[in-house]
């Protein structure tokens, strides 16, 4: 039997499986893809909770507003993370006040607090200045030291709903 083995042909046997040279072309292509498309992802991210913590905040500024119109007066002040009384209704399920931002930190709300009547507050927002800016910029007047949305002292971001 083994005299009627039929051989393959060298050249035939060289090709029937892939070199070195071209595995490590296919992994370069494949790296090099990655390094374009991952920066994008992540600008698309940033972009995206940048969108949903503006939106967040306007639910919460626009519930507050609400309720100071009804019943004539802001609530009182709360600690972080705890919805200020009366105002779950307000808010509504689409704002969840007592779990984390979008961008990271706490839900405050202040009144005659931090030198401002009434505002809505993030408190150790886990975002990076630069992404604070953008959204400072898309929402507000771009600088963080003036205007609606701002810094305060210790890693608090308000929006000022009243000076």
């Amino acid at each position: 039997m083994a005299r009627f083995m039929v051989h393959l042909p060298v050249l035939m046997r060289r090709n029937s499986a892939f070199t070195l040279i071209e595995i490590m072309i296919v992994v370069s292509i494949i790296a090099l893809l990655a390094a374009i498309a991952v920066p994008a992802f992540m600008r698309a991210r940033k972009r995206a909770q940048n969108a949903k913590f503006i939106n967040a905040l306007r639910i919460a500024t626009g519930a507050i507003e609400q309720y100071a119109i009804e019943h004539s007066r802001y609530p009182v002040d709360a600690n972080r993370g705890v919805v200020p009384q009366g105002l779950a209704n307000y808010l509504g399920k689409t704002s969840d006040w007592t779990g984390s931002t979008p961008i990271g930190g706490q839900w405050d709300w202040n009144f005659n607090v931090y030198g401002v009547t009434a505002a809505v507050c993030v408190v150790n927002p886990t975002a990076g200045t630069e992404q604070l800016q953008e959204i400072d910029s898309e929402y507000d007047d771009g600088d963080l030291t003036t205007g609606r949305f701002r810094n305060t002292a210790s890693g608090r971001y308000v929006y000022v709903v009243e000076e």
